[in-house]
Parts: C-alpha cells; sequence; structure tokens
C-alpha cells in the first residue's frame, strides 16, 4: 500500500504568479486596436473633407447619425485601448505602494475623458 503521492512540482506552482490572467485584456486590446483602424481612416478622412469647412458644417457632420455613432465607437475603442496599454505600462514598471493609486486615477481619467467625449457628441447630435 502506498500512502499519498508526494506533489509534484508543477501541482505548487498552479496556484501562484498569473497564470490564465492577463489573456482577457490581451484580447480586449487586439479588439479595441482592429476597432480604431477603420475607425481612426474615417475620423481622417472627415476631418480631410472638412478642413476649409466652417464650424456650421462641422456641426452638421457631426449631426448625422451614423458620423455621430462612428464618433462615439472611437470614443469608445480609443479610451478603452487607451487605459488597457497605459495599465500594462503602469503594472510593469510601477513598483511601488503608489501603482495601485496609478492604476485607479488612470482608469478614472481615461473614464472622465470618455463620457466628456461621449457626452459632447451626444449634444451636438440632439442640438443643443
Amino acid at each position: 500500500m502506498s500512502g499519498p503521492s508526494a506533489p509534484r512540482p508543477i501541482d505548487r506552482t498552479d496556484t501562484l504568479g498569473s497564470a490564465h490572467t492577463g489573456v482577457h485584456d490581451w484580447w480586449a486590446e487586439r479588439l479595441s486596436a482592429m476597432a480604431l483602424a477603420p475607425l481612426s481612416l474615417w475620423f481622417l478622412a472627415g476631418i480631410a473633407l472638412h478642413a476649409r469647412s466652417d464650424y456650421e458644417a462641422w456641426l452638421a457632420w457631426l449631426r448625422e447619425p451614423l458620423s455621430a455613432v462612428l464618433m462615439m465607437l472611437l470614443l469608445i475603442s480609443l479610451f478603452r485601448h487607451l487605459e488597457l496599454g497605459l495599465r500594462v505600462v503602469i503594472e510593469d514598471y510601477m513598483h511601488s505602494a503608489a501603482k495601485v493609486t496609478a492604476l485607479i486615477a488612470m482608469r478614472l481619467f481615461c473614464f472622465a475623458l470618455a463620457v466628456a467625449g461621449l457626452a459632447a457628441t451626444l449634444r451636438i447630435l440632439l442640438g443643443h
């Protein structure tokens, strides 16, 4: 009869480290980058087409439902991508107690910018 077997070295490491985490963020960063590519091209084309336009023409462009939706998607993708990228930088290069504070401040900053951009776009769309 044999007693309980000794744990294998790999069994001791299964709960250590970042195994099985980070894949969601990695995919989210890739997906936001893929969304940003065509949205950025649309935005740059819009800027080029309206470069010599007055303020009212810009507002008219953003009041079009398709333009407003694309702008909101651009803002959401942009600030999500920014948040994911900055999180990696902070997690990789900050090794002090300030890391948690920096992560929270960065997330709040990205969220605030996204909300401000979305609110401005909605305000333009609704004609206020």
